[in-house]
């Protein structure tokens, strides 16, 4: 069914994925990282206009609404929330733009892909450079376990006036580093997170993109390929492990269940069989220890209850277009204090809907927002669950990891992106051959 060459012509119309992709780590050095999109999406948009009529998915309204949704919020961009404090500045400004952009910027890269032929962007060749990614990501998660300092102020850092490269959002977004220290098991530890903006991001895409690195290069693979794959996953149970990251582990899991139900026959066998043998060399392995006290840890789990019980609740104030930003909730689940001070270095603002894609939804853009959102992958995966080849099982996985990732995961800004091309990838995969 697919060509096996997946190397991008210089000149060819599908260079920006390619750049997206392949070229992320570079992105990412530069201090752009996930805002790639943004940028690259300007010439996509010019690779769309010069081809019209321009062909457009089904369920692709609810996207286009979730945007305008979004507009109406900036609106409230000025309110307060009961229970919640701050004024109107540039950093509530920012966010709410960069959010825009990255919804549309994304809008464009699905019409772009699934206006491209196939002879144009083969899918293998489009799964394949997914599977870069993955492989890049593996390599940074490793540089986050064993160089865990490593930092570096970035380009786009350097031009950036204070107001901005100082604002937390754009802090995280603009420079590079290998790991983010948390104190998760009670101590302070470094949780992989590069080449992505946050620890919970790098968890996030990792699951998506081994989905998509599996089928391009096993599936679709020959021997030394699939020997590669191999070692490649071996490799990634050290940062998978060390990332500390229970909604990856829980996805995983629920991933493999998923293939056992939807696979049949030797295939079925031989998955068992091998995930038999991966859960035994982990529990031989020293990570099995590290997995386990992580599982003693639910610390977590009072910051996340306290966070979400008080976005839902500052949501219920504006539940038709939320308020465009998130915001600081009084206090935290230890302490009504409102800020950290010497005798309360505890006492932290944790911004609402930071827990999770639905309750970030929920604060932005209200209940009317969360609904597009949910109903769009939803769709997917109803209009998309008969198609029983490699690239629909996997695209169906991904939009059901969506579903589930968004109790635990923002979706912003790296993993917006891989959820998006996962839809553009069903979606091509429907249409067939475009040439």
């Amino acid at each position: 069914m697919f060509p096996l060459s997946w190397r991008v012509p210089v000149l060819s119309p599908a260079w920006p994925i390619a750049a997206l992709l392949v070229g992320y780590p570079v992105w990412w050095a530069l201090g752009f990282g996930g805002l790639a999109v943004i940028v690259l999406a300007v010439p996509m948009a010019v690779i769309l206009w010069r081809r019209r009529p321009i062909r457009v998915p089904r369920g692709f309204g609810w996207w286009v609404l979730l945007i305008c949704g979004y507009l109406l919020s900036g609106l409230m961009l000025g309110e307060m929330p009961p229970g919640t404090y701050g004024e109107l500045g540039p950093g509530r400004l920012v966010g709410y733009a960069m959010r825009l952009a990255l919804y549309v910027a994304v809008l464009v890269m699905v019409l772009y892909l699934g206006n491209l032929t196939e002879r144009e962007l083969p899918q293998l060749r489009l799964v394949r450079m997914l599977g870069v990614l993955f492989v890049t990501t593996i390599a940074g998660g490793l540089l986050g376990v064993f160089y865990p300092s490593f930092s570096f102020t970035s380009p786009l850092e350097l031009v950036l006036p204070d107001w901005a490269a100082g604002n937390s959002f754009v802090q995280n977004l603009i420079h590079p580093t290998a790991a983010q220290t948390q104190k998760v098991l009670g101590f302070a530890m470094p949780r992989p997170e590069a080449p992505f903006e946050w620890a919970n991001a790098w968890g996030n895409n990792v699951s998506v993109l081994l989905v998509w690195f599996v089928v391009g290069w096993w599936t679709y693979g020959g021997a030394r390929q699939k020997v590669f794959v191999a070692a490649v996953l071996a490799l990634a149970a050290i940062p998978v492990v060390y990332s500390l990251n229970r909604g990856l582990w829980i996805g995983l899991g629920l991933a493999l269940v998923y293939l056992v139900v939807r696979l049949g026959g030797r295939t079925r066998v031989a998955l068992c069989a091998a995930a038999a043998v991966a859960a035994v060399a982990f529990a031989l392995s020293p990570l099995a220890a590290l997995f386990a006290q992580r599982l003693d840890k639910p610390h977590s789990n009072d910051i996340r209850a306290f966070t979400v019980s008080a976005t839902v609740a500052a949501a219920a104030h504006s539940p038709i277009i939320g308020y465009g930003n998130t915001r600081n909730a009084m206090g935290n689940h230890r302490t009504i204090t409102t800020g950290r001070t010497q005798w309360c270095d505890g006492c932290g603002h944790p911004p609402l809907g930071s827990d999770g894609q639905l309750w970030l939804l929920l604060i932005t853009q209200g209940f009317t927002g969360a609904a597009l959102y949910v109903a769009f992958f939803v769709g997917a995966i109803r209009r998309h669950w008969s198609d029983r080849s490699p690239v629909g099982l996997a695209g169906v996985l991904v939009m059901g990891l969506v579903l589930l990732y968004m109790f635990v995961y923002d979706g912003l800004v790296t993993p917006l992106s891989l959820y998006l091309i996962s839809f553009a990838l069903l979606w091509r995969n429907r249409l067939g051959d475009l040439s």
